[in-house]
């Protein structure tokens, strides 16, 4: 048998029920699958760098990390990048490139349906 995790930091326990709900009522299986990624183990959440979020996502999306932003490497483009955190320097990289940082919140309240979203991690 295997035996159940439960968290126990209430913003994230908030964030998980939001982000099912919203799946459902919006019918957009991102929030679900971003749900369940949460859910996991905090080990198995990732850690993304600066330079992979470049190369990986275009200039209309929106990047999306399941877990922690890192400054190694540089942004090349004004992309909105949406995280459960940031390290200081990589906030201070997005912006200096001219990005935006949100929070998950933020991003499930200003595109409920999940377009252009690209998740990196």
């Amino acid at each position: 048998m295997s035996r159940q995790i439960k968290k126990t930091n209430p913003a994230l326990i908030s964030l998980i029920e939001g982000l099912k709900k919203t799946a459902y009522e919006h019918k957009a299986p991102l929030w679900k699958d971003l749900a369940e990624r949460f859910e996991k183990p905090l080990r198995n959440w990732p850690e993304v760098n600066l330079n992979r979020i470049s190369m990986y996502v275009h200039e209309k999306e929106t990047a999306l990390i399941p877990g922690k932003v890192l400054s190694t490497g540089t942004l090349t483009k004004k992309v909105p990048i949406a995280a459960w955190s940031f390290s200081e320097k990589a906030a201070e990289k997005i912006k200096k490139a001219g990005g935006k940082t949100l929070t998950i919140e933020e991003l499930i309240k200003t595109n409920p349906k999940g377009k252009d979203i690209r998740i990196v991690g």
